[in-house]
């Protein structure tokens, strides 16, 4: 009825925080269920757990309010790299408002060059000097843990005045952490053992860019040694990493799921081998720029890594045949396989995986060689469920390949044969014809395709959203109308370089495509009618006629 309350007077609290749940992680929803009332406001604050926060939110000053605000914080992401807002980011994006947010939004002298501060949040008092208000430093971090106890998750991006005693702080505190994001953070040793040490249902580890890390301490040994629930490990760039760390994750962390490994130069195939032993359950793996594993640590993988799933391989120029044939032997679940600049991968490698994964989803290759027609033909022919093939920039790759595809892969739904030199209209129409689920297509600089392949792609590819066919110097205005005709689905369409597209093929596809969200064509090849017809999709490059 009019002016009576038929929700707060019926419903309990237990009830509405179970609603609030619902809409965890979800802000702009949030803020709106807390502004309805005074309840539902402290009731929304007492039960979010999740909380993002860029630059603009990240003082030590901020995190004391937040963990007054929010008292049941699980999730926490802080991210550095964003700029500091225009607006007064405390009101508009954590719901409450500093005294200070007029001065970081007119960006008044106080406010960049750090002021002293004191005020009080409880039973803290902190005084701050010469700090700024958009650096996250210790301080905070102690603060974070000591009124986040129940802590799950931790994300620290860039957050560069941090050291291993705050991360000593969280550690703790909040001993049931179970995920850390330190990406470019200079956390060093002691810190990262004091996450071994303290907390115990240690899950997910990302350390990307962190330099301040060494082998020299205990650091991931503490990790591979007590932290025996990972289940994640991401490392970048550990330039003093050696194989001591990772034998230490491969012989205590047994439950290992995914692990990725960039540019850790000091690794070599000791690690994986230690990995392989100790840690069966893997079903990720990436290898990136590892210039030190060689095909014995891969062969080890293929040996004892039977539930892997999904294998990157990145310029990995050691690693030779006989480590794919170990995959296609021993991971018969294999999904998805990367291999980008692997030099010394053939053709031999490919069907081998071919005839030992015949699960194979995803198959990209990039730049690999010795890797030809005969390679994806075994693909074509064993792996039916293939939906996802690049064949970026392999030139011995051509329409044979693509007519074995087109008969043997009728899920197939991207395709990116950019660079591929060999491939024709006869590839494409094997395509077209074998293929009908087919939304994205990838021909730039393909040399020999053109019209009559367009023509095909019509007839047999209704469901295309996106064509990047730039740099095909054979297609013409003709294709491109045979094209649109058909695939009247299509979201975006790349054409620059194309010599015999004109201004009147750009129309035709502006005006038959009513899906049409993005063109990239010359600035040249745009008429003034276009232009005010389809500013909004248009992307001009300023190249000369």
């Amino acid at each position: 009825m009019k002016g009576q309350d038929l929700i707060n007077s019926v419903i309990p609290d237990e009830i509405m925080i179970k609603a609030f749940n619902y809409l965890d992680g979800q802000k702009m929803d949030r803020d709106s269920c807390a502004l309805v009332c005074q309840r539902w406001y402290q009731l929304e604050r007492a039960s979010r757990h999740t909380i993002r926060i860029g630059a603009s939110d990240g003082s030590d000053e901020c995190i004391g309010l937040l963990v007054q605000l929010f008292t049941d914080l699980r999730f926490v992401y802080m991210d550095e790299r964003l700029s500091v807002s225009a607006q007064p980011p405390s009101s508009s994006h954590l719901g409450f408002r500093l005294k200070s947010s007029r001065a970081t939004a007119t960006g008044s002298s106080s406010s960049r060059r750090g002021v002293k501060r004191n005020y009080s949040m409880g039973k803290y008092r902190i005084e701050e000097d010469e700090l700024e208000m958009t650096t996250l430093s210790d301080l905070g971090l102690n603060v974070l843990g000591k009124g986040c106890p129940r802590l799950e998750k931790l994300s620290l991006v860039w957050c560069s005045a941090v050291t291993s005693l705050g991360l000593v702080s969280v550690a703790k505190c909040c001993k049931s952490l179970k995920a850390l994001d330190l990406q470019g953070c200079y956390i060093g040793d002691q810190g990262l053992e004091a996450v071994g040490e303290y907390c115990k249902q240690f899950e997910d580890l990302n350390l990307r860019f962190c330099e301040g890390m060494t082998d020299r301490d205990d650091a991931l040994q503490a990790v591979g040694g007590l932290c025996l629930s990972l289940k994640t490990l991401t490392l970048c760039s550990f330039q003093k990493f050696t194989d001591r760390s990772l034998v230490a994750i491969g012989n205590g962390c047994k439950a290992l799921n995914v692990l990725s490994l960039s540019d850790c130069y000091y690794l070599n195939d000791q690690s994986l081998v230690a990995i392989a032993i100790g840690c069966s359950e893997l079903t990720q793996l990436e290898v990136n720029g590892c210039h030190n594993i060689h095909t014995a640590g891969i062969e080890a993988i293929g040996q004892s890594c039977w539930r892997l799933t999904e294998l990157v391989l990145k310029y990995c120029q050691n690693i030779g045949d006989s480590a794919l044939f170990e995959v296609g032997k021993g991971c018969q679940q294999l999904k998805a396989l990367h291999l980008v600049d692997c030099s010394s991968i053939s053709d031999a490698a490919i069907c081998n995986i071919a005839k030992g994964c015949r699960h194979l989803k995803k198959l990209h290759v990039r730049r690999c060689y010795k890797v030809g027609d005969e390679g994806i033909i075994a693909v074509g022919s064993n792996c039916r469920h293939l939906h996802d093939l690049s064949l970026r920039f392999c030139d011995r790759i051509g329409d044979d390949a693509l007519i074995s595809i087109g008969q043997g892969c009728p899920s197939l739904w991207r395709l990116n044969v950019s660079g591929c030199h060999r491939v024709g209209d006869i590839g494409v129409t094997a395509i077209s014809k074998g293929c009908p689920l087919l939304t994205h297509l990838d021909i730039s600089v393909c040399q020999n395709v053109g019209d009559m392949g367009l023509a095909a792609l019509g007839e047999g590819c209704s469901h295309l959203k996106e064509i990047v066919m730039s740099h095909c110097r054979k297609i013409t205005d003709i294709g491109v109308g045979y094209l649109v005709k058909y695939c009247t689905k299509l979201e975006a369409c790349h054409m620059v370089y194309c010599q015999f597209i004109t201004a009147a093929g750009v129309a035709t596809v502006i005006s038959s495509c009513l899906n049409i969200k993005k063109v990239l064509v010359e600035k040249w090849k745009v008429t003034p009618r276009t232009r005010r017809r389809a500013a909004s999709v248009l992307t001009e490059l300023c190249l000369e006629a």
